[in-house]
């Protein structure tokens, strides 16, 4: 799900940028829209990849590019031959089935947006960058430690070779945040922080009804109601606000400790409801909640204690310096800024990697969860770091995988059955 944001005034950006794929930008005196094409496609084509791909198209306006989409897949194809036809593709192009990211990677295109459900996401990321391609990949990016990893090692890579890796994690693309985050974690206008608070309640959201897969397109068809697809709503949708507070401490935590539970969800395998405490070290705690069941109070949204004051993450003092490119077109809304920075960098050929952040928040939620789930502490070390403080926790793999999709290896899930604190799971 995508949380909603303020949206802002454009600005217009002065000059385009001419240069080479790959090569340093170069601001030309070309009028906007005569400049570089870039080739794009789409793995993933629901409702959130098809607003990414016109998001891009968007983007490539503003910085006057020309954007052209070259494929789409799906693992349905019916579903990639839909959003095709929408960008005028020939089917040839609108490719289907568990490979079909890897029939995209075949064809000439130059960026990857990936809307995909999460526990496709490492294997589809290390794909593209090893193919050379750039990413903007949708959070989460991963279910399982194992998975994070993946993901950070691929951005090593990305920065060896020169790519770009983009993420969904749409508030680090919002001014608000950019520069509230500067004035109060780089320049300390307030102080020390103390601590704070996270959340993303909301209502009951997905199937109401029993789901009783069969096959694994049942699945796929549901990801959002699966641990083993989604990562469960602690790690699909409340990463967002994780990643806020991963990135106004400035770093992972050391250990999560929470609990949860289902009560009233009907479909699938997850939890209802997370409270997580997300101990950062140096005295600094952030709680963490979120649920997803109907009548209750409702609250999306950051609260961070310092010193000298407190904010929510968007309405800090003004920075002494906002790090905002000066040339960084002013995007009408943080989706369509999501791609215009990822053109904007990919133009200038500098390699960017927001790959560790968005694995590192990733992982943080899957630490939550886990704590959750067995009613253990869970430290950052055992999953991330230290293959022998606790095995169990740093190679926990959450089953069926992405490559079991492929290889036609799917156990489905009993429905109904979650996992029990006190049981390692």
């Amino acid at each position: 799900m995508r949380k909603g944001n303020a949206r802002f005034s454009r600005r217009e950006f002065i000059g385009t940028m001419g240069a080479a794929l790959g090569a340093p930008l170069i601001l030309g005196a070309e009028e906007k829209g005569q400049g570089k094409t870039f080739k794009v496609g789409l793995i993933g084509c629901g409702g959130r990849g098809n607003q990414a791909l016109a998001d891009s198209v968007e983007a490539g306006k503003l910085l006057g590019f020309n954007v052209e989409v070259v494929g789409t897949a799906d693992y349905f194809q019916d579903r990639a031959q839909r959003t095709g036809r929408r960008f005028n593709l020939p089917p040839t192009r609108c490719f289907g089935g568990a490979d079909c990211y890897r029939k995209l990677l075949e064809t000439d295109v130059q960026i990857v947006l990936m809307a995909t459900a999460p526990l496709f996401r490492p294997v589809h990321i290390e794909a593209c960058i090893e193919a050379g391609r750039h990413v903007f990949a949708e959070k989460p990016v991963a279910v399982d430690p194992p998975g994070c990893r993946r993901v950070i090692a691929a951005g090593e890579l990305a920065k060896k070779k020169g790519l770009i890796i983009m993420s969904g994690t749409e508030m680090r693309h919002n001014w608000s945040f950019i520069n509230t985050h500067q004035s109060i974690a780089v320049e300390k206008a307030l102080g020390r922080l103390y601590g704070g608070r996270i959340a993303f309640c909301i209502g009951h959201m997905f199937w109401r009804e029993p789901i009783n897969p069969k096959e694994p397109a049942d699945l796929v068809r549901s990801w959002q109601n699966w641990i083993a697809l989604s990562g469960d709503h602690l790690v699909e949708q409340h990463v967002h606000n994780i990643d806020i507070a991963n990135w106004f401490v400035g770093r992972p935590p050391v250990s999560a400790a929470g609990f949860g539970g289902r009560g009233r969800r009907p479909a699938g395998d997850m939890y209802d409801f997370f409270s997580v405490d997300y101990d950062y070290g140096d005295d600094i705690h952030i709680h963490s909640m979120c649920r997803q069941i109907d009548g209750c109070w409702n609250w999306t949204g950051h609260d961070f204690v310092y010193e000298k004051g407190r904010t929510s993450g968007s309405d800090g003092p003004k920075p002494k310096a906002s790090p905002i490119p000066a040339d960084l077109p002013h995007a009408p809304n943080d989706s369509v800024q999501e791609q215009v920075d990822t053109l904007y960098y990919v133009a200038k050929g500098q390699p960017l990697d927001q790959a560790k952040a968005v694995a590192e928040s990733t992982a943080t939620a899957v630490i939550g969860r886990i704590s959750a789930y067995t009613g253990q502490q869970v430290f950052w070390d055992e999953t991330m770091v230290d293959p022998n403080k606790k095995p169990d926790f740093y190679n926990l793999t959450l089953k069926p995988t992405a490559e079991d999709f492929e290889t036609g290896n799917v156990e489905i899930p009993k429905e109904g059955v979650i996992p029990i604190p006190g049981q390692r799971a």
